[in-house]
């Protein structure tokens, strides 16, 4: 078993703060020669505890894997979180867990962390466990924005509500889903408007509010950095004109041909054009197709 510098927790998003955690055990694992490592749940903690309040996820369990990946993180472990693992308290989680499944030898930790039967874990409990068990402890400090400590419960509140910027000031990132690209009806084609569909995400996954976006699309491995990014608008909801009420997600690429089926790719919200609406005809669809064009190219390029 390999030694390890770890952190762990339910890192929903990735954010800023949780990057500067994972930053540090980054910097810390190399130091030593030791492995990073990122301990973290699924389902969501509150999903097994308290079901009533589980949040909608900013990031799912394979989204958070490649965002830990593409900062460095070595080792990523999802454990499956029971009723029989809530009830462990702080001691026996760094015990049975940390220390003698994934070989902790030091421990890294927001601010505000909690873990173990009733978040008991706090910073203080954790430093003194780290002085009787002899490991190593380091606590990183909030990052903010203005002036008020980024968090997830925030993120999801500015995603909830449509506001893009803000959630993207917290996660450093446009906020994004990962789908696979499956076959659709066809539909675009039809009008000449070619568009791939993504396969439904998640229900756990929060989206943004139903409408057209500009949107970017990275195709190909995204923790390695050798995907493709293309720029495109998508369809996020019903599409009325065919009388298709599910939602969905259609995107129309720009400047692409070729074929995805089957494969990954990772879309960012940019901007919301508009909400989506009933046309009276396929030519009144596709003149505003054509007008949602030319907004998400200049908002892409600006």
């Amino acid at each position: 078993m390999s030694a390890t510098v770890a952190t762990v927790g339910t890192f929903d998003g990735i954010h800023r703060g949780h990057q500067a955690v994972l930053d540090d055990v980054v910097r810390r694992a190399r130091a030593r020669g030791l492995v990073s490592l990122l301990v973290t749940f699924d389902p969501h903690p509150l999903e097994v505890v308290n079901p009533s309040a589980a949040p909608r996820l900013l990031t799912l369990s394979d989204e958070k894997r490649l965002l830990a990946a593409a900062l460095g993180v070595e080792r990523v472990e999802v454990v499956l979180f029971t009723p029989e693992l809530a009830r462990l308290g702080p001691e026996e989680f760094v015990r049975d867990v940390l220390r003698a499944r994934f070989g902790m030898q030091e421990l890294v930790l927001g601010y505000d962390h909690g873990f173990g039967r009733g978040r008991a874990g706090d910073v203080e409990m954790v430093r003194r466990l780290a002085r009787e068990d002899g490991f190593a402890m380091e606590v990183v400090a909030a990052v903010k924005d203005d002036g008020q400590p980024i968090s997830s419960s925030l993120i999801r509140t500015a995603v909830a509500h449509g506001d893009l910027a803000s959630a993207e000031r917290g996660l450093g990132r446009p906020y994004s889903v990962r789908a696979v690209v499956e076959r659709g009806a066809g539909r675009g084609r039809t009008i000449g408007v070619p568009t791939i569909n993504l396969t439904s995400p998640d229900a756990r996954k929060l989206l943004p509010p139903d409408g057209v976006y500009a949107v970017r699309v990275e195709v190909g491995k995204r923790d390695t950095r050798s995907g493709k990014r293309y720029g495109g608008m998508m369809n996020q909801g019903s599409r009325p004109t065919f009388g298709v009420h599910a939602r969905g997600l259609e995107i129309h690429l720009f400047d692409f041909s070729g074929d995805l089926y089957g494969q990954a790719v990772t879309v960012e919200w940019v901007r919301r054009l508009r909400d989506t609406q009933t046309f009276p005809s396929r030519q009144a669809l596709v003149a505003q197709i054509e007008r949602d064009a030319v907004a998400a190219r200049a908002i892409l390029k600006g």
